[in-house]
């Protein structure tokens, strides 16, 4: 499967008092496959620290489909869907898997960047702007 970044087990504590993944544990294995990818692409967080600037999230919505239990091997792909070249404002989408290849649940994140210094909104700088076309972009993907 392509699009495949971050592969690993469940932990026990990344379970709730149900016995399935708790519902933050999602978002952190979705926020870690984004880490992944980004660095992948050369968008690592000490290249963020050279340019004093932050990605920044503004909604996150978690949509459940099937239960994930401990010590399940779970995978997540990364796709953007969204990015606004005026504002560099983004939305990616998350899916995470199981090890029968079952969509377990979908991640949705809307962001932008922001100016570590002033604490504002930024645009991606233009050395860094042309690493976005290698991001996956999703079938549907709006530019």
């Amino acid at each position: 499967m392509q699009n495949v970044y971050y592969k690993g087990q469940v932990l026990w504590s990344q379970i709730d008092a149900n016995g399935h993944v708790r519902h933050s544990a999602y978002s952190d294995l979705c926020t870690q496959a984004r880490s992944n990818m980004m660095k992948e692409i050369g968008f690592s967080m000490q290249e963020f620290a050279k340019h004093k600037i932050g990605p920044i999230l503004f909604r996150e919505e978690t949509i459940f489909l099937k239960e994930v239990r401990m010590d399940e091997e779970v995978y997540v792909k990364v796709l953007m869907t969204n990015f606004n070249e005026e504002n560099h404002r983004f939305t990616i989408t998350h899916e995470l898997y199981n090890s029968k290849n079952l969509k377990c649940a979908i991640v949705n994140v809307e962001g932008a960047w922001m100016d570590l210094v002033a604490r504002k909104l930024t645009l991606i700088p233009k050395t860094l702007l042309p690493l976005i076309e290698f991001i996956p972009k999703s079938e549907d993907f709006n530019k």
